[in-house]
């Protein structure tokens, strides 16, 4: 029976588990039932035993047949799927390239072969026949992810199969162009403000009013209408821009000139206005998009106004313009409203913690001083969070004083152990700076992220704290002691004012910053330096503090004789990468080597740290070196600026600052 229905039809029965068990169960019930029947009569069990032999026949005949058509099927099937397989290695819309381990081309599927052109490629290596492919191959080798690429005018999204040695191109050119249309089209929302516009019409006639905002508005206009955007104005010195984002990459390409030609236009009037602009993109819900652009905008003024900044959310910011000295426009009223406002802040904590930035000088002791003086006189305890392991000899000096004043040495504290003291009500005070990486304690404004105030009058950079209670930034003041000193006149009266020591560091620090009044002082910087002289501030012990000692004279000097210049303008002071110079020491060589005669920028490059180089630019307002210390991962003003770089040598960040120098600006073209 085995070979008459075959070897196979009783495999491929016991192969399939269902009908194995079927099988058996059915084999074993006759089996029994013609035992069973032999035992009772023979003759029964004889005819049982028959049908049995006719029904195993009859059934694996059956099977047989049935395992006949399953087979023809899967054979069916199976042709089916490698003929639809070939079919689709040939026909698909994707091009399909298969190489062997040296990237020798063993076959392409004819999608591809129309990308070839005339090149013939198999059984050739990539790099020879098509080396633009091969460029791709190499630079994607290791990507886990499909990547977009550009090859022979056209898009493709890519992949390489390192396993097998495949590479799959998908033309989406069409699609590509679908998605930068999209993009194109999009909608940025822009504040323009002029800077000074309040301040200028005060006193003019109001023909003169008139005739300037005409101006200003058909010159804006007309630029808008050039460029296709919508110009709305919301009020006399407010306008809102809308546009598509394909035209805000023209006025990029531009460096946004109507910034320049309205400034110089209406100099030439004698009625100067600058505008500061907030420009925000990539975004359909116009809320979030508004609320970038107003924050762009408080950039844009916190920086000095006269500029644009271009952000979109959680990306970072593009400038443009600044390159004028921000023109002073703070009132006594300002300053008398944030002196109420940190008054009230004062009064809802229980402890204030007044932090200046590392390194030091003068005006940031002083102003940490003052912060000191107001709350107490505002009855709060106030500690002054300093880490005293590096500090230069003028503010050591300082703290030598302190020895005849016991209740300002004891407020005297480390970050460790302001961090210790620090409460959910306690007031972080963050003076002559705004950046949390130039803090001298990062950790406790972590602590204190949501109870921050800031008084600073460095330019604000991108990098600012999220949620400060207070900020009173006025890039227009010569020092932070300067903004200080404003604030005393509107604390209670009957607390005990500025004793010498506290009036004579606030000085010192004015006098540090505008080089004895010569740089960045205003009318109101000789009101401050007057109060603080009632005060009791010494000029004898200010020349004390500014003297330095013979090693840091000759470490400058020695400095300086390694300058060399840069287009005969351009002053480069550059350190050996194997010495430490200190800060103060480097700024100072920078201020002198702006003395010398045909000199408009100076840049002193200097080791701070084993692994910090640090860069101290200078300007007379020729060239704004906030901008190009920005480049660096730095800022500060238009004439005074620096920045600090960790990881590199001397010679890697010279060369970097010279690439940037020498790079061409085209700031100084017209619009088209």
């Amino acid at each position: 029976m085995r070979f008459w229905f075959g070897q196979n039809t009783i495999a491929k029965v016991f192969k399939n588990r269902r009908l194995r068990w079927n099988t058996i169960y059915l084999l074993a019930t006759t089996v029994i039932a013609i035992v069973v029947a032999f035992l009772v009569n023979w003759a029964v069990g004889i005819i049982l035993l028959l049908l049995g032999i006719i029904g195993l026949v009859m059934s694996l005949s059956q099977l047989q047949h049935l395992a006949g058509e399953t087979e023809q099927y899967l054979s069916d099937l199976t042709y089916e799927v490698q003929n639809s397989q070939q079919e689709a290695l040939l026909e698909m819309p994707i091009g399909i390239i298969i190489m062997n381990s040296k990237d020798v081309v063993r076959w392409a599927n004819p999608y591809m072969v129309k990308y070839f052109g005339d090149d013939i490629v198999v059984g050739d290596k990539l790099e020879n026949s098509v080396p633009e492919l091969a460029k791709i191959v190499e630079e994607h080798r290791d990507d886990s992810q499909p990547a977009v690429v550009t090859w022979r005018d056209r898009q493709f999204e890519f992949r390489y199969q390192k396993r097998f040695n495949n590479i799959y191109l998908m033309d989406i050119t069409k699609y590509e162009e679908i998605n930068q249309r999209y993009i194109n089209e999009r909608l940025f929302l822009g504040n323009i403000y002029l800077d000074n516009y309040v301040e200028l019409t005060q006193g003019m006639s109001d023909s003169d009013v008139s005739n300037l905002h005409n101006y200003v508005t058909s010159e804006l206009s007309d630029w808008a209408d050039k460029f296709n955007l919508l110009l709305k104005v919301i009020d006399d010195d407010n306008y809102l821009l809308l546009g598509h984002e394909i035209d805000l990459h023209k006025l990029e390409e531009r460096k946004f000139k109507i910034l320049d030609t309205i400034r110089e236009n209406t100099s030439k009037m004698n009625s100067p206005v600058t505008l500061s602009v907030g420009i925000s993109y990539g975004q359909t819900d116009f809320i979030k998009l508004a609320d970038t652009a107003q924050r762009n905008l408080d950039l844009a003024l916190g920086r000095g106004g006269d500029q644009v900044v271009v952000r979109a959310e959680d990306e970072q910011a593009r400038f443009f313009g600044g390159k004028t000295n921000p023109m002073e426009k703070r009132t006594r009223v300002r300053a008398r409203v944030m002196s109420h406002a940190f008054q009230e802040l004062m009064n809802q904590a229980d402890q204030i913690f007044v932090v200046g930035h590392t390194n030091p000088d003068m005006d940031s002791m002083g102003a940490c001083l003052g912060i000191r003086r107001i709350a107490e006189m505002n009855d709060k305890k106030c500690w002054i969070v300093l880490d005293q392991e590096r500090l230069h000899s003028d503010v050591a000096k300082l703290l030598f004083q302190f020895k005849d004043y016991q209740s300002i040495e004891d407020c005297i504290i480390s970050p460790e152990e302001a961090l210790d003291k620090a409460t959910d009500k306690s007031l972080l005070v963050m003076v002559d700076h705004s950046k949390v990486s130039l803090s001298m304690a990062p950790k406790l404004y972590e602590r204190l992220t949501n109870r921050t105030v800031i008084i600073d009058h460095h330019r604000r950079g991108e990098e600012f704290p999220e949620n400060p209670l207070l900020v009173y930034i006025e890039p227009y003041a010569s020092s932070t002691c300067e903004l200080i000193t404003e604030m005393f006149e509107y604390q209670p009266r009957e607390g005990k004012g500025l004793n010498k020591i506290e009036a004579t560091a606030m000085l010192t620090g004015i006098e540090v910053d505008t080089k004895n009044f010569i740089q960045n002082s205003g009318t109101r910087t000789f009101d401050a330096a007057s109060y603080l002289r009632s005060a009791g501030a010494d000029g004898q012990l200010i020349q004390y503090f500014m003297k330095e000692n013979v090693d840091d004279f000759m470490e400058r000097n020695h400095l300086i004789a390694n300058t060399k210049f840069v287009d005969d303008k351009i002053a480069l002071c550059v350190g050996p990468d194997d010495k430490i110079y200190d800060i103060v020491t480097a700024a100072q060589a920078a201020d002198m080597l702006l003395q010398v005669e045909g000199v408009s920028a100076s840049f002193v490059i200097t080791r701070r740290s084993s692994d910090t180089i640090g860069i101290s630019a200078r300007s007379v307002g020729d060239y704004n070196v906030q901008i190009i210390m920005e480049k660096m991962g730095g800022g500060g003003h238009l004439g005074n600026a620096a920045t600090q770089i960790k990881g590199h040598s001397i010679d890697e960040v010279k060369q970097q600052l010279l690439d940037i120098l020498q790079s061409k600006d085209d700031t100084e073209e017209t619009e088209e």
